[in-house]
């Protein structure tokens, strides 16, 4: 049956309905510049793991110094979001989203030229201030643009399934365009998604904002940018080098007290870079807490998965690849179902049991030894437990965004983005390392792979409590949730 995707703020259709929208050719296009520049975001994610080691000979990097190809990155890509997403929100998400865009490419293209690391590393630390600009402006652009409902779940399943598929294919192309070409040509392939993207951008994209234009809240956003630059660099530095290190232990203890202060700020500003009412709402609160955790344990799977491939089964990088080239495919699956899953059972139910796929298909990974068969069983694990992972960003997105006013969209898809990044960055250090520093590598990542299902079907059974699951479903992705999300 098909369903009227006329822009309207009409929920989805009730359970047992089947949400097929159909999309205009505008709203495609539209649809097609903001997938396209996450897709180039998530990315740069990976790209550049593979071609470390040759960048490093290339521009005379040491081993330990090459970390930092990855935290100049995530550093301003990280500690940036909510202050950007804000920062659309007050003065046009489109002017913020193209500058962010120009910024990327610019930066792309002078990593791509880099002549020493120093010029390298600024390539990088710019290309995630581009990145910090562009997540948080596209995705609420795409939840003003797509309205709540059945066209917003498709429009959010299509990005979701590209941010995931991004981060996979960035892996595969990053081996294949170093042994091709060179390390600068992943780099060089960046700077050519965002020549493509942004002449497209300007006349597809629509301005918004909020009616008002209140003050910047500068104290708020100089405390939680100052707290997420500080933790993000102390768990980057802690998965290389460990938690002992000086460094790491004051730039950790130094992120969560700015942090504490940015929450005695917000409680008396008049005009708070982010409203403690709004973090106080179920939807918000838990569904940024399932974000937080399969973003989190899903990357620490995928670490631990290509330490074990490589080091106990002895599969080459290509091969390695391969296996999360198949997870790739079943992530665009998964993408295409999501929203039917959601439009039948509501968006909290999925999370919830997304989540607890995700956990119990990790715990089959337990069963991995040193045979040909152990190849099988990873990719069809990883293959599997990802698809429940994508369903559950797209669930906790619509779930933390459902209900929110499109004057803070802003600042709802800017903590969307900001669990996104924390968790992409958290799991490893926390986790990761277990295996890492483990005598044998295998029993290691057993150890890995039992703590994460735990948290992850600890996290499905808080999140179904938090949430409120067990009530009748109502109407819509998220049953109706402005109203009892408070």
């Amino acid at each position: 049956m098909a369903i009227d995707t006329t822009p309207t703020s009409t929920p989805a259709p009730v359970a047992g309905q089947q949400a097929a929208p159909r999309l205009s050719a505008r709203d495609r296009l539209v649809l097609f510049v903001l997938c396209a520049a996450q897709f180039m975001v998530a990315l740069d994610f990976s790209v550049l793991n593979v071609a470390l080691p040759v960048l490093g000979a290339d521009l005379g990097m040491s081993t330990s110094a090459l970390q930092w190809a990855v935290t100049a990155f995530a550093l301003p890509s990280g500690g940036f979001l909510l202050l950007f997403g804000r920062m659309g929100d007050l003065y046009g998400r489109r002017r913020l989203f193209l500058a962010g865009l120009a910024l990327f490419g610019a930066a792309s293209l002078l990593a791509t030229l880099a002549w020493d690391p120093a010029s390298f590393l600024a390539g990088r630390a710019l290309q995630g201030l581009g990145a910090a600009a562009i997540v948080p402006t596209g995705m609420s652009l795409l939840t003003t643009t797509f309205p709540e409902g059945p066209a917003r779940d498709r429009a959010l399943g299509i990005s979701g399934t590209l941010l995931s598929l991004g981060f996979t294919v960035g892996m595969v192309a990053g081996g294949v365009l170093t042994d091709l070409l060179s390390w600068r040509s992943t780099m060089g392939l960046l700077a050519l998604f965002a020549l493509v993207v942004l002449p497209l951008a300007p006349r597809l994209l629509p301005e918004s904002r909020t009616p008002e234009r209140p003050r910047l809240d500068v104290p708020g956003a100089v405390t939680v940018t100052g707290g997420l630059l500080s933790l993000i660099y102390a768990l980057t530095t802690a998965a290389e080098h460990g938690f002992g290190r000086t460094d790491v232990l004051v730039t950790l203890a130094a992120g969560l007290l700015l942090l504490a202060a940015f929450v005695a700020v917000e409680s008396r500003s008049a005009a708070p870079l982010v409203s403690l009412p709004m973090l106080r709402r179920r939807t918000v609160a838990w569904g940024n807490l399932g974000g937080l955790v399969t973003f989190s344990m899903m990357s620490t799977v995928v670490f631990v998965l290509t330490l074990y491939l490589q080091e106990v089964l002895h599969l080459s990088a290509f091969e390695t690849g391969l296996v999360f080239g198949v997870q790739g495919v079943l992530s665009v699956v998964a993408g295409s179902l999501a929203p039917r899953v959601i439009g039948r059972f509501g968006a909290r139910r999925t999370l919830v049991g997304a989540l607890a796929g995700q956990g119990a298909i990790g715990l089959s990974l337990l069963a991995l030894g040193e045979g040909g068969r152990s190849v099988v069983l990873a990719t069809a694990a990883v293959s599997l437990a990802s698809m429940c992972h994508l369903g559950a960003i797209i669930s906790y997105g619509l779930t933390v965004t459902s209900g929110v006013p499109d004057e803070e969209q802003g600042l709802a898809t800017g903590l969307v983005t900001s669990t996104q990044q924390v968790g992409m960055t958290v799991g490893i250090p926390l986790l990761g390392v277990l295996a890492t520093t483990a005598t044998d590598l295998r029993s290691g990542v057993h150890t890995v792979l039992v703590l994460d299902a735990a948290i992850v079907l600890a996290a499905a059974v808080l999140v179904a409590v938090g949430l409120r699951v067990n009530r009748p479903a109502g109407s819509g992705a998220v049953e109706a949730e402005s109203a009892g999300a408070r």
